[in-house]
C-alpha cells in the first residue's frame, strides 16, 4: 500500500511539473512562442524522448529547463530546452544541475547536444550561486567542444550568460520575431543609457546575423527546428565518428558554363541538390561558408568572392575551418580573390591577426583539404587555401592568376621603367600590355602547374567530378599534429 501511495505522490509531482502554470503557458503562446515541451516534440522522433531529472524542483516549481535524450532522424542526441514560463527560464542552481547532467552524458557517450534557448538571464535572487551555475555549464560545454557537435537554437530571449551559450555552440540558429541575443536586455540597457531601447534593435535576428552573432536565421520556430535537423544530418555524432555518406545526386554531373565570379551559381552546381546550408550568410559577404554534400560526402566549402578579404572575413573562415577539422569534415576551398584589404592604416594589427588565424586554422587542420582556384589567388590567399605545403589537392581553372601581388601592383613594381619608356602606347595601354606579359610568363595557372604548385589545370565542367574523386581518394587520409597540450592560436 505504501508503495502505491508513494507512486501516486511521484506521479502527481511529475504531472504538476510537466503541466506547468496555465496562465504562464498562455502568456507564452500569446507571445507567439511554443512551449519547451512542444519544441522538443517537434524536434525529436515520435515517442523517443526520455526526460532526465524530471522531478528536480524547488518549492513545487520546476527548474526552468526540460532535459533528456532522444533520437532525431534515428540518431541519438541529448538536448535541453529552457522553459520561459518558469522564472523567465532564468539560470539557477536547479537548472544548471539538469543541464550539466545532460552535457556529462553527451561527453561520455559521444552524441550531439541540442540547446533550445529561451531565457531572461540569471536567477538574481540566487546571488552568486546563480552566477556559479553558469560557470559550471560554460566549463562543461568547453570540455565537450570538439568532442560532440553542439547546436544552439535561439527561440526566445537569450540575455547575458544565456547569450554565451549560443556563442559557445558550433552552430547557432535564431528564429525571427521571437529570438533575441544580447549582453544586456533592453530594460537594463535603457536604464544604463537613459534612452528607450527596442528589443529588435538590441539583439534581433537581423541585427545578430549582420554582426556574425549567429550562424543561421529562420523565419519561424518550425523553420529553426528544421534547420537544426538538417545541420545535424551533416555532422557526425562525435569526433571519433565519420559522417554518413548519402547518395543524393548524380556523381557524374558536369558543371554548365560557369562564370568564376558568380559564387552563388557555382556553389549551387557543386553541392548535391538540396543539401547546402550556408552559415553566417549575412556577415562578411566577401567569403561564403557552407555545409553540404558533394557526391554524398559531408563537406564544408569556403568560397571567396572577387575582390579583397577583410579581417572579419578571414576570422569567419578561421572559425569555420577549425569547426570542420573538429569533426573530420573535409574542407573545399574555392578561391577567386585579390588578397587582403588594407582599408585603414590604424587597423593593420587586426588584419594581420586575422590572417594569422586563418593560416593557423588551415595549417593545423588534418582533414582532407581540396582547393580549386577559379580566378585570382593573390598573396596569402594562395598560401592558406591552396599552397602545396597545405592543401592535399589544388587545381586551377584556365585563366586563373596565382601571384604574390595583383597584376596591377606587380606591373607597378616590376615594369615601372618599361611603362615609362614605352612611347608607342599610352600609360594605360602600356600597363595592360605588361600585365598580360606578367600573367603569361609568371603568374598563369599553367606556370604554376609547370612548377608543381598546382596539381592540374582542369576543364571547369569537370570540377565536381574531380572533387568527388578526390574525396573518395582521401577517405583514408591519416594525419596528426605533434603531441602537445594544444597550440597557441593567434586570437
Amino acid at each position: 500500500m505504501q508503495n502505491s501511495q508513494d507512486l501516486k505522490t511521484v506521479q502527481a509531482l511529475r504531472e504538476a511539473l510537466s503541466t506547468g502554470d496555465e496562465a504562464r503557458l498562455k502568456a507564452q503562446r500569446d507571445a507567439g512562442k511554443l512551449t519547451a515541451r512542444q519544441r522538443i516534440e517537434k524536434l525529436v522522433d515520435a515517442g523517443s524522448f526520455v526526460e532526465l531529472y524530471a522531478l528536480v524542483s524547488e518549492g513545487g516549481e520546476a527548474a526552468g529547463v526540460v532535459t533528456g535524450y532522444a533520437t532525431v532522424q534515428a540518431r541519438p542526441v541529448y538536448l535541453f530546452a529552457q522553459d520561459f514560463t518558469v522564472h523567465g527560464g532564468a539560470m539557477g542552481k536547479a537548472q544548471a544541475l539538469k543541464i550539466n547532467k545532460t552535457l556529462d552524458l553527451a561527453l561520455k557517450t559521444g552524441a550531439p547536444v541540442l540547446a533550445l534557448l529561451d531565457s531572461a538571464g540569471v536567477r538574481i535572487d540566487e546571488g552568486a550561486a546563480g552566477m556559479n551555475a553558469y560557470a559550471e555549464i560554460y566549463k562543461n560545454i568547453a570540455r565537450l567542444s570538439g568532442v560532440s557537435p553542439i547546436v544552439a537554437v535561439v527561440l526566445g530571449p537569450a540575455i547575458g550568460g544565456a547569450a554565451l551559450l549560443a556563442q559557445l555552440a558550433d552552430v547557432s540558429i535564431i528564429a525571427k520575431k521571437v529570438g533575441q541575443l544580447c549582453v544586456f536586455g533592453p530594460q537594463v540597457l535603457s536604464a544604463m543609457n537613459g534612452m528607450d531601447v527596442k528589443p529588435e534593435a538590441v539583439g534581433g535576428a537581423d541585427m545578430m546575423a549582420a554582426q556574425g552573432g549567429v550562424s543561421l536565421v529562420a523565419a519561424t520556430e518550425d523553420e529553426a527546428i528544421a534547420l537544426a535537423t538538417q545541420v545535424l544530418s551533416l555532422l557526425p555524432g562525435s569526433n571519433v565518428e565519420d559522417t554518413d555518406i548519402v547518395d543524393t545526386d548524380d556523381l557524374n554531373r558536369l558543371l554548365p558554363g560557369m562564370d568564376a565570379g558568380d559564387v552563388a551559381a557555382l556553389l549551387l552546381q557543386l553541392f548535391d541538390a538540396g543539401t547546402q546550408v550556408e552559415l553566417k550568410a549575412a556577415y562578411e559577404s566577401g567569403v561564403r561558408t557552407s555545409l553540404g554534400r558533394i557526391g554524398g560526402h559531408s563537406v564544408g566549402v569556403v568560397a571567396t568572392a572577387p575582390g579583397h578579404l577583410t579581417a572579419g572575413a578571414l576570422q569567419k573562415v578561421a572559425r569555420f575551418v577549425h569547426f570542420l577539422d573538429c569533426f573530420n569534415i573535409p574542407v573545399v576551398s574555392l578561391v577567386n580573390t585579390s588578397g587582403v584589404k588594407v582599408d585603414r592604416l590604424d587597423n593593420q594589427s587586426w588584419l594581420m591577426n586575422a590572417q594569422s588565424q586563418m593560416l593557423y586554422a588551415y595549417a593545423t587542420a588534418t582533414v582532407p583539404k581540396l582547393c580549386v582556384i577559379t580566378g585570382d589567388a593573390v598573396g596569402q590567399a594562395y598560401v592558406a587555401f591552396g599552397g602545396k605545403a597545405n592543401a592535399d589537392m589544388t587545381v586551377a581553372w584556365p585563366g586563373a592568376v596565382i601571384s604574390a601581388l595583383t597584376t596591377e601592383a606587380a606591373v607597378a613594381v616590376l615594369y615601372a621603367d618599361a611603362v615609362k619608356a614605352d612611347n608607342a602606347l599610352t600609360p594605360e595601354e602600356a600597363r595592360a600590355k605588361y600585365a598580360a606579359e606578367y600573367v603569361e610568363n609568371v603568374a598563369s595557372a599553367l606556370c604554376a602547374a609547370k612548377e608543381g604548385l598546382v596539381d592540374d589545370v582542369i576543364d571547369p565542367a569537370q570540377t565536381r567530378k574531380l572533387l568527388i574523386a578526390s574525396l573518395e581518394m582521401l577517405l583514408s587520409k591519416r594525419d596528426s599534429n605533434p603531441a602537445k597540450k594544444h597550440g597557441n592560436m593567434p586570437l
